[in-house]
């Protein structure tokens, strides 16, 4: 008999190009988790839009050069494809310059992504692509459509001034799985500085307060903790040579994901997976660096 096909797992939201002092590398958070989704044999679509312009011509011919989904992705005759200038810091962190009115701000659901929803395990979704009404009208209709069993994953990306804390609340209350890192945890938990220590503490006031059944915060070079129900996993990181912590957080998600929906590993070991891939997308130049013999899959 022919392998069962698994429902997808759609990830709404941006799709772009990062310039970075290396080059140029195909981006957007949603578009990173898709990609890594599918390097771990997840039936990811992406659900965005770009424009009818080279750069989006070239965003597409990369997609199926990576044989991924393109149907999903719209294009936009009045608005142009996103990008996004991004500087790097002494420890490889990036700060964003992120262009506005592009074809991203505005997704369309058609009748194959409705079809799509109705089907999917899970939605991954962020907050940036939410800076855009339009697209805060369309996530509301796919998420009305998802089968109740399908997972609401919230990934967080504050990037001022795209950081409308009221939205992101409003999100994280509809979400099964949070995601975060320590510095937006502390700010949504109460409105304080991160702090090694107190991801805990805020991962259980998130949860409380939301009702999220998994609260995920990462700490960089610190960690990240996993909270389920009331269990709290802690994985400590391991010393890498950091390139660039493009699409660490994303590739991370994209492993965390995978294997708690498989539910083949514990949540520790989930935990622990994903600690491994994040650090190895951040010794790597860019958010999708091909996969290799030494990918810690």
């Amino acid at each position: 008999m022919p392998p069962a096909i698994m429902p997808p797992i759609l990830c709404f939201g941006e799709i772009l190009w990062d310039f970075l002092p290396e080059g140029l590398f195909a981006g957007g958070a949603p578009f990173n988790a898709a990609y890594h989704l599918k390097q771990h044999g997840a039936g990811a679509r992406l659900v965005s839009a770009v424009g009818r312009d080279l750069l989006g011509e070239e965003l597409l011919r990369r997609l199926r050069h990576w044989d991924m989904d393109t149907e999903l992705i719209t294009r936009h005759s009045g608005l142009p494809t996103g990008y996004v200038r991004a500087s790097l810091g002494e420890k490889g962190d990036a700060a964003y310059d992120i262009t506005a009115s592009v074809a991203w701000d505005q997704i369309f659901v058609t009748e194959d992504v409705t079809r799509a929803a109705l089907d999917a395990r899970a939605l991954v979704f962020g907050s940036l692509a939410q800076r855009s009404p339009f697209n805060r009208t369309v996530l509301d209709r796919i998420l009305a459509v998802l089968p109740a069993s399908a997972w609401r994953v919230f990934d967080v990306n504050l990037r001022p001034p795209h950081d409308d804390l009221d939205l992101v609340r409003a999100l994280a209350s509809r979400a099964t799985l949070l995601k975060l890192n320590a510095a937006e945890a502390a700010r949504l938990a109460d409105g304080g500085a991160e702090q090694a220590g107190r991801e805990e503490r805020d991962a259980r006031a998130l949860a409380a307060r939301h009702g999220c059944r998994f609260v995920c915060v990462t700490s960089g070079d610190r960690g990240a903790g996993l909270l389920h129900d009331d269990a709290w996993h802690w994985e400590p990181a391991r010393p890498v040579t950091v390139i660039d912590t493009v699409g660490a957080g994303d590739s991370f998600l994209a492993s965390l994901l995978t294997h708690l929906l498989a539910g083949r590993l514990s949540e520790k070991e989930s935990l622990v997976r994903a600690c491994r891939l994040g650090e190895w997308i951040a010794s790597r130049h860019g958010a999708t660096p091909p996969y290799d013999s030494s990918t810690p899959v």
